[in-house]
């Protein structure tokens, strides 16, 4: 692929570049495409009939997505939506847990309350939409891939083709159609929480890549199998930039256009050709203009240049960040292009005031009807309106699809096929199996860990590995390896042994996290905490030979840890067949190799903590370049790393945690206020006027605070000098959460605030919390939302004391690791 097609090219086609707005797009310098099918007459003709059958209320309706979690069947039968979605943290009843029978049983409630009398002659069925972005992978029991990065390195169009094909078969399964994949983003920062969802920093892999997993999950256009039962309605996501945003998760993209169009389009045209029915809108705006309003891209380029005929959704409330909107109100978005609003909490109002829109004339009819017309065009290529109820098609039901041993066989192969190969000192590796082997480090034997974000939950924490009943944790792959040569494996998380090992394999990396959880300010890994460090230079140290086993969603500064391993292996994030990793590290039985490394990094490694931005052709010099990865035969021998720069950082104001540890987070301070005087806490004990703070024991030393109000108003918080946007946090769901015992009862009421300066605050009632909690010395957990904050009117934008407690009377309460989080567990509703 030619990048940069326009580099030196100012003028062309009349257009002079260099002297248009920076805010400028040029629908006519981008890639044209013939349309992916051939205008079928009858199936216009079908759909216009449907038009004109349709009511007003039906014809808005199909433009407006639900959550499951917001939205129940019976509403269904009130309001004709078109679609509905799980979320990350959505599920049947609420349980994240549930088996895939209540799932199925819940999508046909969906689709017999879409189909209701109560909307007409002519009802429209529903489409379901949901996140199987590495497999179905919010089912317990499914077939779990490597994460998409994981993908990249591996360098195999093919494989991407059948990981496509069995997670539609398994997402069918369970009475879905529709897919909110494959990701078509091109990384350039790589302290962007979605990296692990990027194929790579360079867009030729992700434009292969692209046709290969749409064609994999829709089938291919013009044959039988395009969107049979067995496959699924594919999206390619998120319309555009993306990657682009300086590795902050809906961030702003800052490139030209011509940037833009070269790398971060790059995997479009290919997916629009392969037929993909469904493009997501973008979250991040590109030179300051949401992509969710930006209507020369959406519609100039996506639909018109490129002649895409399906629909174009939106993402989680996506439309309320659009200049001039809110969640409940976004006539700017539809008039942009996007085709589907996706408004998991705020479709009811939303649905009311788009009506009132159209018949205002704020939203063109015509408008209404191209929508309806794309959104009937994909429902009716997908044969939905003939399949009948989900438990009815021909793979519904079959729930031992999920897990399959064909399926984990070939997730087992892409795991093998990803593995980088970064170090392998005095030729290591390939290791016999027929010796006692020592498995150590927190990931060894956690799925969750090796799966990464999006596995079951949207975070994927909270699970455990009984959650995962067709999975092989890492260990478990080594140990039956290793026994199947004649050896012994020994699990020890924290590296000590009863034997003294002859090798010792340490799996390590990041905790799972999705989305802005994942947003980092540097790409060292790790920093502040050495404690992996420290295991693999205690077990090279008592000169055992290391084995360094990397989980990571994204290339990161381990140059200490290289350092301190005989040899490195980056994984990734592997999903469940932990398997696969055995089968690369060790020779079979009879010492022969059955399968050497494979895998080439797809992204560029850094030299440094400080390189989050290091591309293929950018003429910056990386640790490891793209394309990088050592064979069984290379000399795998490094010099030693540098290891200065590592915590150079500054970490700035965290907007994640603000008391963890004993510690505030990064920028965050405690202060106490009394009858309009404040006056800061140092490491928070001490007293102010008639508030008492202490340092008291929750898990460890001194790692909580005791507040006690003695008489009198007082308010007691973490307060910072810059203020926070947790604009894109509230819109994710997440709450504020934190540990608490109460140690005396409240005589008055409790409010937890959320201030944004001066003047500015919303306020949640705690009383009842805290007045019916135990008094027997033991802890309890609660989660605010932000959303009551925000109702309760915080600025979002603008926080300067995420978490600040006030009373009128007497209170002691003791609070520890108080910090965002995501999730339904000992969630209080929102109170004033």
């Amino acid at each position: 692929m030619a990048l940069g097609l326009l580099a030196g090219s100012p003028l062309l086609s009349g257009v002079d570049l260099a002297a248009a707005p920076a805010t400028t797009i040029h629908p006519a310098l981008w890639p044209e495409r013939p349309p992916a099918l051939p205008t079928d007459a009858a199936l216009e003709a079908r759909i216009s009939a449907l038009l004109g059958e349709m009511t007003l209320e039906q014809k808005v309706g199909q433009l407006i997505q639900a959550d499951i979690g917001s939205i129940t069947p019976n509403d269904l039968r009130h309001y004709p939506l078109g679609s509905i979605l799980n979320g990350g943290s959505s599920s049947p009843d609420n349980n994240e847990f549930a088996p895939p029978s209540e799932w199925l049983t819940l999508a046909d409630r969906f689709y017999d309350a879409s189909m209701d009398p109560s909307h007409g002659p002519h009802p429209i069925p529903t489409m379901w939409g949901t996140d199987a972005v590495h497999g179905h992978n919010n089912l317990v029991g499914a077939t779990i891939f490597p994460h998409n990065i994981a993908l990249g390195a591996a360098h195999d169009p093919e494989l991407i083709r059948q990981i496509g094909d069995i997670t539609a078969r398994e997402v069918r399964a369970t009475g879905m159609e529709w897919t909110f994949g494959p990701t078509l983003a091109v990384v350039r920062d790589d302290r962007w929480g979605r990296t692990y969802e990027s194929y790579s920093e360079d867009p030729q892999i992700v434009s292969v890549y692209a046709a290969q997993m749409v064609l994999g999950l829709q089938g291919k256009p013009g044959t039988p199998q395009f969107l049979d039962s067995a496959h699924v309605i594919a999206t390619a996501k998120h319309f555009v930039g993306d990657g682009g945003t300086g590795g902050r998760d809906q961030g702003d993209n800052r490139a030209s256009e011509v940037e833009l169009r070269d790398i971060h389009f790059a995997g479009y045209p290919p997916a629009v050709s392969a037929g993909v029915q469904t493009v997501m809108a973008s979250f991040s705006s590109w030179q300051g203009i949401k992509m969710h309003g930006n209507a020369d891209l959406l519609t100039g380029v996506l639909k018109q240049r490129l002649h895409f005929d399906g629909l174009v959704v939106g993402d989680w409330n996506g439309h309320g960040q659009v200049a001039g909107c809110t969640n409940i109100s976004c006539a700017a978005a539809i008039n942009a292009g996007v085709d589907v609003i996706m408004a998991p909490d705020s479709w009811k109002q939303l649905y009311a005031n788009t009506l009132a829109q159209v018949r205002s004339g704020e939203i063109p009819m015509t408008r209404i009807e191209d929508a309806d017309r794309r959104i009937l065009r994909v429902k009716l290529r997908a044969h939905l309106l003939e399949e009948g109820k989900p438990s009815s098609r021909p793979l519904a039901g079959q729930f031992e699809l999920l897990g399959a041993p064909e399926h984990r066989a070939v997730a087992r192969r892409a795991v093998r096929e990803s593995l980088v190969l970064l170090k392998n000192a005095n030729h290591l590796l390939p290791l016999k199996p027929a010796q006692h082997v020592l498995v150590a480090g927190d990931g060894a034997n956690s799925i969750a860990k090796q799966s990464g974000g999006w596995t079951i939950t949207w975070q994927g924490t909270g699970v455990t590995n009984m959650n995962f009943p067709n999975a092989e944790t890492i260990f478990a792959g080594i140990l039956s390896t290793v026994q199947a040569g004649g050896g012994t494996a020994e699990l020890n998380v924290s590296g000590n042994f009863k034997a003294r090992p002859d090798v010792a394999i340490v799996v390590f990396g990041e905790n799972p996290y999705a989305e802005f959880q994942g947003d980092i300010g540097s790409v060292e890994y790790s920093p502040g905490d050495r404690s992996d460090l420290e295991l693999l230079r205690r077990l090279h140290g008592q000169g055992v030979p290391v084995v360094a086993v990397f989980l990571s969603g994204r290339p990161l500064w381990v140059n200490p840890h290289i350092n301190a391993s005989d040899a490195f292996v980056a994984a990734w994030l592997p999903g469940t067949e932990g398997g696969g990793i055995a089968d690369v590290l060790f020779k079979a039985p009879d010492g022969s190799v059955p399968h050497d490394f494979h895998g080439k990094l797809s992204f560029s490694w850094p030299l440094t903590a400080l390189q989050s931005a290091v591309n293929r052709g950018d003429g910056v010099k990386p640790l490891f370049a793209y394309g990088y990865g050592l064979k069984y035969a290379d000399n795998g021998n490094l010099r030693k790393l540098p290891e200065g720069g590592g915590s150079t950082v500054s970490a700035g104001t965290d907007s994640q945690v603000f008391f963890l540890a004993g510690k505030p987070g990064s920028g965050w301070s405690w202060i106490a206020s009394e009858d309009a005087h404040a006056a800061a806490i140092p490491s928070g004990v001490g007293v102010v006027g008639s508030v008492r703070m202490s340092a008291t024991d929750r898990a460890v030393q001194e790692d909580a605070r005791q507040i006690r109000w003695n008489a009198g108003a007082a308010a007691v918080g973490l307060a910072a000098k810059v203020p926070i946007n947790l604009q894109r946090e509230t819109n994710g769901q997440l709450s504020v959460g934190f540990d608490y015992r109460v140690d005396q009862a409240p005589t008055s009421n409790v409010l937890l605030q959320m201030e944004c300066g001066p003047g500015c605050k919303g306020a949640v009632d705690l009383t009842k919390t805290f007045a019916n909690a135990p008094r027997t010395a033991v802890w309890s957990h609660v989660k605010v939302p932000l959303a009551c904050f925000a109702n309760a009117g915080t600025h979002m934008d603008a926080i300067t004391q995420p978490f600040e407690l006030s009373s009128t009377g007497q209170l002691a309460v003791s609070v520890a690791n108080i910090r965002l989080e995501s999730g339904t567990d000992a969630l209080i509703a929102c109170t004033p």
